[in-house]
C-alpha cells in the first residue's frame, strides 16, 4: 500500500513581524501608559490586525478565502521601537504567511497613524516571515506510485469536433501532485461506454478515475446516471466540497452534478466539462481526498 501521510487537517501556521520605530522615547511611554490623543495604541492596533488576517483575501489578489481558525498580535516593547509579531492558524490546504504578513502590516500601519501626530519620525522598518508550517510547501506526501486515468465524456469531441481542455486540465493538475496519469481517454456521451471505461480501470489497477464532463443538465448529461449504478459507495462529502468551492466563485456552480465515490479500492470522481470548473474541483478537494486510500488500503505497493 501506498505511503501517504498527509492529512487533511492538518494544521498551517504562520508567524510574522514588523517593526515600528519611534524618533523619542517619550513615544514609547505614552504607549504603555495609554496617553495617545487617538487611544489605546496596542489595543487598537490588536483589534484592526484581527480583522486584517480574516481579510486578506480582499485584499490580495491572489489569496483566496480560508477559514482562520486562530490569530493572536503580540507586542515586544524596547526603548525605541515595538516589535509586532503576528500568529495566524487554519486548518485547510494552503498555508497563511500572506495572512500573518498582511495583519502584522496593518497593526503597524494603524500604530503609524495613531502616532504620528505626536511623533513626526515613526517608520515601519519591516515586515517578514518569521515560522511557516505547513501549506503546499512543506507537503510531505509521495503520491508518486499513483496511477490515475482521465476520461472524457463528450460527443462533440469524441466526433473531432472540438478541442478538449478540461481533461488536459485535470492531467495536469495532478502531475502536479506528482501522480501518474496512465490512461487518458475520449469517449461519447454514452452509459455503456462511460461503464466500459470504469470497468477497465479497474482490470488495469487504476487508483484514481476521473471522468470529466455530462454533469451538468442538458439530455446528453448523463454522467451520474451511468457511474451511481456501479459504485460500491457514493462520497457525498467530496461532491458538496466540490460544489461549495465553486459555489464560492461561480453562482451557477450550483447546478454541477459532480459524483465522487468508489468501485472496489478505486476512487472515481465524475467532474463538470468546462476547464476552468474541473480545474478547480481537483484545487477543492486534492489532495486532502488522497486520505481515502489510508481508508481502504490502496495505492500501488
Amino acid at each position: 500500500m501506498i505511503n501517504i501521510t498527509h492529512k487533511s487537517t492538518t494544521l498551517r501556521k504562520a508567524i510574522a513581524q514588523a517593526v515600528v520605530c519611534v524618533s523619542k522615547p517619550e513615544t514609547i511611554q505614552a504607549v504603555k501608559d495609554r496617553t495617545v490623543p487617538k487611544g489605546d495604541v496596542l489595543e487598537m492596533a490588536k483589534t484592526a490586525g484581527l480583522f486584517a488576517a480574516k481579510r486578506t483575501a480582499d485584499m490580495i489578489p491572489d489569496c483566496h478565502p480560508l477559514p482562520i481558525e486562530f490569530t493572536s498580535v503580540s507586542y515586544e516593547i524596547g526603548e525605541m521601537e515595538i516589535q509586532v509579531l503576528v500568529e495566524v492558524h487554519t486548518v485547510y490546504k494552503t498555508g497563511v504567511e500572506v495572512e500573518a504578513m498582511h495583519a502584522a502590516s496593518v497593526v503597524a500601519l494603524t500604530m503609524y497613524d495613531m502616532l504620528k501626530p505626536i511623533d513626526k519620525g515613526i517608520s515601519i522598518q519591516h515586515i517578514k516571515l518569521m515560522e511557516k508550517r505547513g501549506g503546499k510547501s512543506d507537503q510531505k506526501a509521495d503520491f508518486s506510485k499513483l496511477r490515475a486515468a482521465v476520461v472524457v465524456c463528450s460527443d462533440s469531441i469524441s466526433k473531432g469536433l472540438g478541442e478538449d481542455k478540461s481533461g488536459k486540465t485535470i492531467i495536469g493538475k495532478l502531475e502536479g501532485l506528482g501522480i501518474q496519469v496512465t490512461n487518458y481517454v475520449v469517449i461519447p456521451d454514452d452509459s455503456d461506454k462511460i461503464q466500459n471505461a470504469a470497468h477497465d480501470a479497474v482490470a488495469q489497477e487504476t487508483d484514481i478515475l476521473i471522468f470529466t464532463g455530462g454533469t451538468g443538465l442538458s439530455p446528453r448529461d448523463i454522467t451520474p446516471e451511468a457511474l451511481e449504478p456501479i459504485l460500491t459507495r457514493r462520497i457525498p462529502g467530496i461532491e458538496e466540497a466540490i460544489r461549495s468551492y465553486g459555489q464560492q466563485r461561480v453562482p451557477t456552480a450550483m447546478l454541477s452534478r459532480s459524483v465522487a465515490g468508489t468501485i472496489g479500492k478505486m476512487l472515481v470522481l465524475g467532474l463538470p466539462g468546462s476547464a476552468a470548473a474541473a480545474g478547480e474541483s481537483i484545487d477543492a478537494i486534492f489532495p486532502a481526498v488522497l486520505h481515502v486510500f489510508h481508508i481502504l488500503g490502496g495505492g500501488r505497493h
